[in-house]
């Protein structure tokens, strides 16, 4: 795969940019591989780059239903941040933080990694003392974060509005400035072609249909609408479809799937610095690189697969942005959408071994999927390389579902249930 860089920039402008090459192939499935991943998002795809990278396993297929980046990795907000309250929380999501501040070099694609930090905001007491909590807590784990009062957020953030006399007043909030955002069908696309020049196949249009067991249990396969295609480990990674997925092989996931929406303004200058996220009316803001207001909703209270949900969820959200910050009133929404995500009871992930010898899952991540991406990937990649988990992922076992030994990060996940 031909590099980029400021030589060929310049030599392919000069040539009107008629050699560059297709991102990635478009290959027909093979008979069979060393490992299949089921889902072609973010995670999905990193996965298979890591496997390739830095473990050497290329015989490896990513086979997705739609196309790549079609389900949840082009259907969110794109924040990311690492500033979670239980230790085994946070070590997944800095260690993808650290991956996230060399990913454009890493991948030789740009991912457009903006750290321009994330404020979130207090708007009761309960609000300030969690937050504070958390700051220790991410402080105890090497983790950026810091305690602003109302007038430093104002001072950080000053389309903030700080009159005490609105329903959500600020009374704080606590900034991570390492967080930020990143530009999410670049992220696809680069661990896309990362994986494909490293001779990973990307298989498109092409649904899992079942998955085949032999006569001792084990999975050796998967049933798709281009043909089985045999694996010897196979690693599912299919976000909000996931329970769907399992249940081929008769594992039932403790899983619940929710419409989580969101949606864009139109577009003007810059003119908003940060992420800013209140957790109590589950609103969050920032403004992309075309000058687009980025919105995100809470989910759905009804399970679904449906990527849309219910208007009153959207309008609650923007009633609550309208009064922390009133400049935005006139502006006009663009479009709007939503994803489908999926939720443990712990609101932490299940990345690992299932009961089924060769199957592997990596689901459960609810609204933080994609700060996640580049940690999931690594350390799922070392689990199926290994057949035995990363440290960093070890905790999130599906086994803690039956020993006790949950992650409760609903405060921290900002999950409106």
């Amino acid at each position: 795969m031909r590099r980029f860089s400021y030589r060929s920039l310049i030599s392919e402008a000069l040539n009107a940019h008629q050699g560059w090459q297709r991102q990635w192939r478009a290959p027909d499935p093979k008979p069979s591989y060393d490992v299949v991943i089921v889902g072609g998002g973010g995670h999905g795809l990193a996965t298979a780059y890591y496997l390739a990278s830095q473990h050497g396993i290329t015989n490896v297929a990513v086979i997705e239903k739609g196309w790549i980046g079609g389900g949840n990795t082009g259907r969110n907000t794109t924040i990311i941040r690492s500033n979670y309250l239980y230790d085994e929380s946070a070590g997944i999501y800095e260690h993808a933080l650290k991956l996230w501040e060399g990913l454009s070099q890493e991948l030789n694609y740009n991912v457009m990694f903006s750290q321009r930090g994330v404020l979130m905001l207090a708007h009761n007491v309960h609000d300030v003392q969690s937050f504070k909590r958390h700051v220790y807590a991410n402080r105890l784990n090497g983790i950026d974060n810091e305690w602003l009062s109302t007038e430093e957020c104002k001072a950080f953030c000053p389309p903030i509005n700080i009159s005490q006399d609105i329903r959500y007043p600020v009374m704080g909030g606590a900034l991570q400035r390492r967080a930020g955002t990143a530009r999410h069908d670049a992220v696809a696309w680069g661990y896309a072609r990362g994986a494909d020049s490293r001779g990973v196949d990307i298989i498109q249009n092409c649904e899992v249909k079942g998955i085949r067991r032999d006569a001792s249990g084990a999975a050796v396969g998967v049933e798709t609408t281009r043909g089985y295609i045999g694996a010897k480990r196979i690693g599912v990674v299919a976000a909000g479809n996931t329970s769907v997925v399992m249940q081929m092989a008769g594992v039932r996931m403790p899983l619940e799937s929710y419409p989580l929406q969101a949606l864009v303004s139109e577009p003007v200058k810059p003119c908003f610095p940060c992420v800013v996220m209140s957790n109590a009316v589950h609103a969050y803001l920032s403004q992309s690189d075309k000058g687009e207001l980025v919105i995100g909703a809470g989910t759905d209270q009804y399970v679904s697969y449906s990527q849309q949900g219910g208007l009153h969820i959207t309008n609650h959200t923007l009633d609550a942005i309208c009064e922390m910050f009133p400049q935005f009133t006139r502006m006009k929404m663009l479009r709007s959408w939503g994803g489908v995500v999926d939720v443990t009871p712990d609101r932490s992930p299940i990345i690992g071994k299932t009961p089924v010898e060769n199957l592997f899952v990596n689901c459960g991540w609810g609204t933080g999927g994609f700060k996640a991406t580049p940690g999931s990937g690594h350390v799922f990649a070392h689990t199926l390389a290994t057949g035995e988990p990363h440290e960093i992922n070890a905790p999130f076992t599906l086994d803690r579902f039956r020993t006790g030994r949950l992650i409760d990060e609903a405060a921290a996940a900002a999950v409106a249930h």
